[in-house]
């Protein structure tokens, strides 16, 4: 299963008052590197949310973008000090009976007293806020990859059509090959016979020209093994994922047998093939910059 370096992968999920959103999103890059945006509240999950994304995603420049929405955020409730307030109750006693002053005490006016009631915030429960969170990477995780997953499925049907474009090109420098050698060897008689007239011609010496010619501008290696390649890196689309960096090798193998083909060619229709030839596996290196 051949997967694009590019995708994307949306999760929101809320849970008793909040919410976690995580969104996924990658380019092309020659090795993995992750970049994680995400609120301090959830700071301490960073390197758990870097280790999951290393399950899914084995290549690429990944974004990661999470937010978090907590409704029950300042809510509190009232805590009462008992033996406060009976400290507090106790001393007021005592100065109403040691003063000449009304004794107005009353429940209002005892509550006010400094750390009788107080109110706190509600312990937040961490664990289910990571589980929160884990669930939501994990959605997100899987859609970025089911996208990746149908780009892939492009780019496999792409680079397949330019291999047989590639092995239609090897075919028609097959074909022309043989052709070369035998008008070489017609013109090499022609001109032997025009500079020589009547003399006899020694065609031993003009079958070694020939054959060392014929062994100059053969390319016979060079489509064997561009057949090989292009054999090889149809295989590679059916091998399974993290394929790229092979086909970006068997590309460049690819490359180096058209390069050769052009060098030694003194064809111009075998020359001009050869730079088609070099336009399709340029097309192609391309398209691999984009597979995982």
């Amino acid at each position: 299963m051949v997967k694009s370096m590019t995708g994307f992968g949306r999760c929101e999920l809320a849970e008793e008052g909040r919410k976690v959103t995580v969104e996924i999103k990658a380019v092309n890059h020659r090795y993995s590197e992750f970049s994680v945006r995400m609120p301090k509240r959830l700071g301490a999950c960073e390197i758990a949310v870097r280790n999951t994304l290393k399950q899914y995603i084995g290549r690429g420049k990944v974004d990661v973008y999470v937010s978090y929405e907590d409704e029950t955020e300042g809510k509190g409730c009232v805590r009462y000090n008992s033996e406060l307030a009976g400290e507090y109750y106790e001393n007021l006693l005592r100065m109403a009976k040691e003063f000449p002053v009304e004794n107005d005490l009353g429940i209002v006016a005892l509550s006010r007293y400094p750390e009788v009631l107080t109110i706190v915030e509600e312990p937040q429960d961490e664990e289910a806020l990571g589980r929160l969170l884990d669930r939501a990477v994990h959605g997100a995780a899987k859609q970025f990859v089911e996208t990746r997953i149908a780009e892939g499925e492009r780019l496999r049907e792409d680079l397949t059509a330019k291999c047989e474009l590639v092995l239609s090109l090897v075919a028609r420098i097959e074909e022309r090959s043989p052709q070369i050698v035998a008008e070489y060897r017609k013109k090499l008689f022609e001109k032997v016979a025009e500079l020589l007239g009547d003399t006899k011609i020694d065609e031993r010496v003009l079958a070694t020209e020939i054959t060392v010619f014929a062994d100059k501008i053969c390319t016979d290696e060079e489509t064997v093994r561009l057949r090989s390649h292009v054999a090889n890196m149809l295989d590679t689309f059916r091998q399974g994922e993290n394929v790229g960096r092979k086909l970006d090798f068997v590309a460049q193998e690819m490359n180096r047998e058209a390069n050769t083909i052009l060098s030694k060619s003194n064809d111009i229709t075998v020359s001009n093939i050869a730079i088609d030839l070099k336009t399709e596996i340029e097309k192609i290196r391309e398209q691999i910059q984009n597979i995982e």
